[in-house]
C-alpha cells in the first residue's frame, strides 16, 4: 500500500471510529426510548421550520424511503411529529414536528449537550473551529460522490 493509501484509509478509519463512538455516547444520553435516527429527525424539523415530505427527510439523511418510513412511524406513534396527506399530489405525505415533538427533541439536546460541549472544551474551541471547514469538505465531497 502506497503513502497516499495508507492516508486515506488512516482518514477514513478515524471517521468511522469517531462516528461510532459518538453516536454510542450520545444514544445513552437520550431520553428513554429515543433513538438517535429521531432525535435527528426532530432537530432538523425544529430547525427548518417547515414541513418536509418522507422523500425529503430520506434524502436529507441518506437513508431509504423505507427506513425513515419506520422512523416516521415511530415517531407518529410517540406523538412527536403530525403527518398529514398532501393536499397537492394525495401520493405524498407532509411531516411536521408536533409540540410534543420539540419538548422531546429539547429534552434529548439537554442531556446530549454537556457531552459535546465536554469534547469541545477539551479539545479547544480553536481547534475545533480549525476542523469543521475540514470536515464539513469532506462531508461535501462525500455527497458529492452519491
Amino acid at each position: 500500500m502506497n503513502d497516499k493509501n495508507g492516508l486515506a484509509v488512516t482518514l477514513f478509519g478515524e471517521v468511522l471510529m469517531a462516528d461510532q463512538l459518538a453516536r454510542a455516547r450520545l444514544s445513552k444520553a437520550l431520553p428513554k426510548g429515543m433513538e438517535l435516527s429521531h432525535f435527528s429527525v426532530l432537530n432538523h424539523l425544529d430547525r427548518v421550520q417547515r414541513e418536509r415530505s418522507p422523500a425529503q427527510l430520506a434524502k436529507t439523511f441518506h437513508v431509504t424511503r423505507g427506513a425513515i418510513t419506520n422512523t416516521l412511524r415511530k415517531l407518529e406513534v410517540a406523538g412527536y411529529v403530525h403527518i398529514r396527506p398532501d393536499w397537492d399530489d394525495a401520493r405524498r405525505k407532509m411531516v411536521a414536528i408536533s409540540p410534543a415533538g420539540r419538548r422531546a427533541r429539547d429534552a434529548a439536546l439537554t442531556g446530549i449537550s454537556p457531552i459535546i460541549s465536554d469534547i469541545v472544551e477539551k479539545m479547544g474551541e480553536s481547534r475545533v473551529r480549525a476542523v469543521l471547514p475540514i470536515l464539513r469538505e469532506l462531508r461535501e465531497r462525500l455527497d458529492d460522490g452519491r
